[in-house]
């Protein structure tokens, strides 16, 4: 089973990157980010609950965005490997895919982080606000701390995988094409 944590802060390009990835590999996707707005869409309470700590830049709690993922690993046990895209984003969840993975005999193949400088993602997001509608896409100083939130909390978990010898840094800049030849290259290198 291929299972790949696509890494990177907001705006270096992972949605993009996921779909070539799951296409050319045939992986399942599990964003959070995705999963979170369906649930915002639904109006599901665990959405409502989200949207406001999204609006604000902050990160959803590790139980909730815990819970969703093993749902999802359990309901597609006959997958040929997943894409995590947005989880994890820390080392406690980073331990709980682990644990769940490693439940189901099988674990992260590798992490592919994906790496922008912070002026060109706070760019990237503004112009993206502009047609996604999302005001945490809109507003520079809501992206400012999503990005600020990434570099102290999340970007250490790259020496999580980097321990394991799991961790691959893919320069982020450059063509969609470009870049996903950049990720092929290191998953087909395995």
């Amino acid at each position: 089973m291929l299972n790949i944590v696509l890494f990177g802060p907001p705006g270096a390009g992972k949605g993009t990157q996921s779909q070539l990835l799951i296409d050319k590999y045939s992986l399942i996707h599990l964003s959070t980010g995705d999963i979170l707005r369906g649930e915002i869409a639904k109006g599901s309470d665990l959405g409502l609950q989200a949207k406001s700590i999204m609006d604000r830049g902050d990160l959803v709690p590790d139980d909730v965005v815990i819970k969703m993922i093993q749902s999802i690993l359990e309901y597609n046990l006959e997958a040929k490997g997943f894409i995590f895209d947005g989880f994890p984003r820390t080392t406690a969840q980073a331990e709980s895919l682990d644990n769940m993975l490693a439940d189901l005999n099988t674990a992260i193949t590798t992490m592919l982080s994906l790496d922008v400088d912070d002026d060109e993602l706070t760019k990237r997001l503004l112009e993206r606000g502009k047609s996604s509608g999302r005001a945490d896409d809109a507003n520079e100083s809501i992206i400012r701390n999503r990005i600020n939130e990434y570099n102290t909390k999340t970007a250490p978990l790259k020496e999580y995988y980097n321990k394991q010898h799991k961790l691959q840094s893919i320069e982020g800049v450059g063509s969609i094409e470009e870049i996903n030849t950049k990720l092929c290259v290191a998953i087909d290198n395995l």
